[in-house]
């Protein structure tokens, strides 16, 4: 594991990171899934793709990565271009898991790899909608303190910085940025994601021009029992 030190928008980053096959041309990097970390992706992947530089990073507020600052999500595409840049890479690939996939269909590599990637905005369940509502209502009354309680409890560890971020992202409509993208994308999905629909991704796949779309029996996290052949195919596709 390694450091390297950046600053954009006068904000200052010290982003830990991670290289397997360091003397490889073509570079894939690996874009983690909110609250989680590069070593996640790296316990998938690194036994595959050999013919490729491995770069795995953790995004500022997760992993070994911290923040101090409320973030958008071009705010992370911009820190992620710029701590690249630093490492000469080609962006041949990006495989981003999740929110992770944001980021990198931001990024514009030459090829797209998404991982259950979120971007598709999903009607909420009644529970949820409700709790926006009372909180948005006890805000308008100064009553932020009791708002707390709607929390889940994924978000009542964040840092206020890093939930201010998490509001910032939790509700963009990606289907332009995907609608955009004119490289090729290979997209791979959990037929039982319930936190990214499967009906999400072949929206994604139908918005994206040169897309492969490619399913799993599993749930969000189904790239981490099918990395094996989720490289392969990215090396028939790409290589």
């Amino acid at each position: 594991m390694a450091t390297k030190n950046l600053i954009v928008d006068n904000k200052i980053f010290d982003i830990s990171y991670e290289i397997i096959n360091p003397t490889c041309k073509k570079d894939i990097i690996f874009l983690h899934g909110w609250g989680s970390n590069k070593d996640i992706m790296k316990n998938a992947f690194s036994p595959y793709l050999n013919n490729f530089r491995h770069i795995y990073i953790d995004l500022p507020g997760f992993g070994k990565t911290a923040n101090k600052y409320e973030l958008k999500t071009s705010d992370y595409a911009k820190i992620t271009d710029e701590f690249l840049k630093l490492l000469n890479s080609s962006k041949d690939i990006i495989a981003g898991h999740s929110y992770g996939g944001k980021v990198a269909t931001l990024l514009n590599p030459k090829n797209l790899v998404l991982l259950s990637s979120a971007g598709i905005l999903e009607e909420k369940p009644f529970d949820v909608r409700l709790k926006i509502v009372l909180s948005k209502f006890l805000n308008k009354l100064g009553l932020r303190n009791i708002t707390k309680l709607f929390r889940s409890k994924d978000v009542n560890t964040m840092s206020e910085n890093m939930y201010a971020t998490f509001k910032n992202v939790v509700n963009e409509d990606f289907t332009a940025h995907f609608s955009d993208f004119s490289n090729n994308a290979l997209i791979f999905w959990g037929e039982r994601d319930v936190a990214t629909s499967l009906q999400s991704g072949k929206m994604i796949a139908s918005l994206i021009k040169k897309s492969t779309f490619i399913s799993y029996d599993a749930d969000h996290y189904f790239f981490a029992r099918n990395a094996k052949d989720i490289s392969e195919r990215i090396e028939n596709g790409i290589l």
